[in-house]
């Protein structure tokens, strides 16, 4: 794969096993990621939850400030082969 130009944002918690595997899925195909931490951050879960339309649990993925969803919905997006493309978008 290689360079991403698309700007991504993981909305994760320590020891979330969801958060983990959509980290590892993004490492692996090299691109790099903001990751907000929600735990202890009531302001930042608050805009999660806004930004994900309600979507309380984490992770909530966003690429280019498109929610695609949590860690399934990111593993499903590079099942159907949608995930490279997102990924190489401005």
């Amino acid at each position: 794969m290689g360079l991403s130009v698309a700007k991504i944002e993981i909305y994760t918690s320590p020891y979330c096993g969801y958060c983990a595997r959509a980290k590892q899925l993004l490492k692996s195909k090299g691109v790099a990621f903001a990751e907000i931490d929600v735990s202890m951050d009531d302001a930042k879960r608050t805009e999660m939850m806004t930004r994900a339309h309600g979507g309380r649990s984490v992770p909530q993925i966003f690429i280019n400030s498109q929610h695609v969803g949590g860690c399934d919905d990111l593993y499903a997006l590079n099942s159907a082969g949608k995930l490279d493309p997102m990924l190489a978008q401005a």
